[in-house]
């Protein structure tokens, strides 16, 4: 919202997307995308193998490694990064240049705030890693506001705070590591190389990167065919990608978190009947939450644009363009979130090389269907072309799943094609009627200033439409409805106990 106030979707703007998904490109690989997924079951396998002698000298080992390869990559970054500015085709070709190398050293620490999550989430403490971001957003919107006149422009004042909040994330897990008895410092740089977890992690970390690295190069690509489109079509495309992972975020994103400690601990103990049963729920899960979202959203998604974004920088041409990439974009909700959820199910088993293959291929269908697309549909086809190499990538993982012999996917997967259809059902039944009175709604408030014409609306929207989802999942039985109420009776008994 800050963004949008501030840059609109103005060549500043697109400047500013450009030079933060760079450093984040990076982030994925060495961070939260590689790092964990890699760090977390060999982690784990300490834990419950090794002593605590052992166990301080592989995190001191990992902690050079990462350490030593992150500050290299942000040493190269900074010197490459006119380079990798030119391949966007940008109007504002030095300032993103600026804004790039202000925000590469965020890499790093994002990187050693990723090992820390890794550390913590392994003794399933999941709290201070997901207060972590929040800080990084607080920072980095008083720094826009606080700084944009200092600075010169807002974007670098953003920039600015989206370092300073890197830093943050770091610092605030540090304490939380210690507290729960792990302390680790730098170590000789040949012993890091050559200790057996270190290589353990490389060995997995290896074909995730390059796995990772296909899924971000999706992301390389396709801003580099929306900047050569228009002004304003690299911003659109990353405020709908905003909207998306805002829900993949508070549930996706958490589910995936939770699971793959709970999956590793399974595939280590040899527990695959927990695995399937653990694997089938948050899939189930992930379809209760998403398919309902995506119609409301759909249905929904001018007036949640207007609601978040719109400003004195962000125009009726900025809705437009935003609107058409969002309703191209959230169909795919459903898919994106799964591929959360199914790569940790290889990744706690230490095969990192099936969705490796399953990344590079959904890599080729985005980049082929972005290249057709673009020129006839611009926006709207470097969108469509990423939902439609996310269901791809979603087929792909479940299929290959099933090399694993102890993992039930003729008994998943029906179970959930079953689900998500009945869900899609009932969203479908219930959003039709919302659209009329969704139009009276708006007419009714018009008269009034944009968070009451568009917000009471949308609010009363919502609450009529997954309130009458609730009641028909009740009067159908749905198990997790009926999860959820009898885990609420308890509470509720314990409470007046």
């Amino acid at each position: 919202m800050t963004k949008a106030r501030l840059l609109g979707t103005s060549a500043l703007s697109d400047a500013f997307s450009v030079a933060f998904m760079v450093p984040n490109l990076f982030r994925r690989l060495f961070a939260e995308g590689s790092i964990s997924v890699a760090f977390i079951p060999t982690f784990k396998e300490y834990l419950l193998m090794k002593d605590k002698r052992e166990i301080k000298e592989f995190l001191c080992c990992i902690f050079t490694f990462l350490s030593l390869l992150v500050t290299a990559a942000v040493m190269l970054g900074i010197l490459a990064t006119p380079l990798i500015i030119t391949l966007f085709g940008l109007e504002a070709f030095n300032e993103t240049v600026l804004l790039t190398r202000i925000m590469f050293p965020f890499l790093a620490f994002i990187s050693i705030a990723a090992l820390f999550q890794g550390i913590l989430n392994s003794v399933n403490c999941f709290a201070p890693a997901g207060f972590a971001p929040i800080l990084l957003n607080i920072v980095t919107i008083v720094c826009a506001y606080l700084l944009k006149d200092i600075t010169g422009n807002p974007a670098r004042a953003m920039a600015a705070g989206i370092l300073i909040g890197g830093i943050l994330e770091a610092a605030i897990q540090l304490p939380f590591v210690v507290k729960h008895g792990f302390t680790f410092f730098f170590t000789g740089l040949k012993k890091a190389l050559t200790h057996p977890g270190t290589r353990t992690v490389l060995k997995l970390v290896g074909p995730t990167i390059i796995g990772m690295a296909a899924y971000q190069l999706n992301d390389l690509v396709s801003t580099a065919l929306a900047g050569n489109a228009g002004e304003g079509v690299v911003s659109s495309l990353q405020y709908s990608l905003r909207l998306q992972e805002l829900i993949l975020g508070v549930f996706a994103v958490s589910i995936g978190t939770v699971l793959l400690p709970n999956l590793s601990e399974y595939a280590k103990s040899g527990d695959w009947d927990s695995y399937n049963d653990r694997l089938k729920a948050a899939m189930h899960i992930i379809a209760f939450i998403t398919i309902p979202i995506t119609f409301f959203a759909l249905a929904q998604g001018e007036s949640l644009i207007r609601l978040l974004f719109q400003g004195s920088r962000f125009t009726e041409t900025s809705v437009a363009l935003t609107k058409t990439a969002f309703a191209f974009h959230v169909p795919a909700l459903l898919f994106v979130a799964l591929n959360r959820i199914l790569a940790p199910a290889f990744y706690a088993q230490s095969d990192s090389k099936s969705p490796t293959i399953a990344g590079i291929i959904s890599f080729a269908v985005n980049i082929a269907f972005a290249v057709a697309l673009v020129l006839p549909m611009h926006g709207a086809g470097i969108a469509l072309a990423l939902s439609i190499a996310s269901a791809v990538n979603t087929v792909l993982l479940l299929i290959l799943l099933k090399k694993n012999p102890h993992i039930n996917i003729k008994r998943i997967v029906p179970a959930f094609s079953l689900y998500a259809f009945k869900l899609c059902c009932f969203s479908a039944v219930l959003i039709v009627p919302s659209l009329f009175l969704n139009s009276l709604l708006l007419e009714l408030f018009a008269p009034y200033n944009r968070f009451i014409h568009y917000g009471v609306p949308l609010v009363i929207m919502a609450v009529l439409y997954f309130s009458a989802g609730l009641l028909l999942l009740i009067i159908t039985k749905d198990k997790h409805v009926c999860a959820l109420r009898r885990m609420i009776g308890r509470k509720a008994e314990k409470t007046v106990r």
